[in-house]
């Protein structure tokens, strides 16, 4: 007997869930360290993971460290599992978080990241730029050797209301490829508004390229026929007046410079065999 549609899409989104599961609980396991004090924790799916990996552990532990939360979600998911709730406009100046942990809506060959699938990219960003070392946890789904190529609501920017409509027409115009405000629906009537009171547009474009490509002799990048490069049009974006943020993580990484990667060092995936793959930074894809 053959396997009905319903049953299917059961099934595979238990897989999707156990190898979120698997690829948070073996980062958990590599980057937590016993020393930490000062641990970010991201939002989404797979975060929920993270926290409940870290809940596990002994308190005498966990009850010495302050968690750091990116959203209303992972403050809730925080308070939930009892551990210590903070702030990172609390963390002192000239200290950075031991190590962050957050998911991803999509990950390249370089580990530049897509973020922002849950309107929390500013926070995430600060929160990712915070930390000493930024770990993505996430699944199979999220690996792509060129962001774009999976992922295809488009790079999420937060914007300011008053500048959506200009900001619009500007992505048009540097190639996004149908840019559009998100809708609340259906759970709210109206565009997403964020924490900080903006509205988020999905901007999306064609795969953007990366450094090998160009070595290889693949023409482009910097916008000519709306074709980019991953820090070209990160440059770019972040220059248009009236974007506070964009869902491009991309630039350095932890170990190339002390503090304010955007970058991880390391990308756990979940895989369809109950594996985990793990990528890091340095390595060659």
């Amino acid at each position: 007997m053959s396997m009905s549609t319903a049953e299917s899409t059961k099934q595979e989104a238990a897989l999707v869930e156990s190898s979120k599961k698997a690829a948070a609980y073996q980062a958990v396991k590599d980057y937590l360290k016993p020393e930490y004090r000062h641990v970010g924790i991201g939002s989404g799916s797979t975060v929920v993971y993270v926290v409940e990996a870290i809940a596990e552990l002994d308190r005498d532990i966990t009850s010495k460290m302050a968690f750091y939360p990116t959203g209303e979600q992972s403050r809730q998911l925080i308070l939930n599992a009892g551990l210590r709730l903070s702030y990172i406009e609390d963390l002192p100046i000239d200290r950075a978080l031991d190590v962050a942990f957050d998911g991803a809506d999509e990950v390249d060959d370089d580990l530049n990241l897509i973020k922002g699938g849950g309107a929390c990219l500013m926070q995430e960003k600060i929160v990712a730029t915070s930390a000493t070392k930024f770990v993505c946890v996430a699944d199979f789904r999220k690996i792509s050797p060129r962001l774009g190529t999976n992922w295809k609501k488009g790079i999420p920017i937060e914007v300011l209301p008053m500048a959506a409509e200009r900001v619009l027409l500007e992505l048009k115009e540097i190639g996004s490829q149908e840019p559009r405000i998100r809708s609340g629906l259906p759970g709210k009537a109206g565009p997403i508004v964020t924490d900080n009171g903006m509205l988020i547009i999905d901007a999306p474009f064609p795969p953007l390229l990366l450094p090998k490509d160009k070595e290889s002799g693949v023409k482009g990048g910097n916008g000519e026929d709306g074709v980019w490069s991953v820090d070209a049009l990160a440059q770019r974006l972040i220059n248009i007046v009236g974007i506070a943020e964009i869902g491009l993580f991309h630039g350095h990484n932890g170990l190339q410079i002390a503090r304010g990667a955007q970058k991880p060092v390391a990308a756990y995936f979940g895989m369809q065999d109950g594996g985990v793959k793990l990528m890091k930074a340095g390595d060659s894809a």
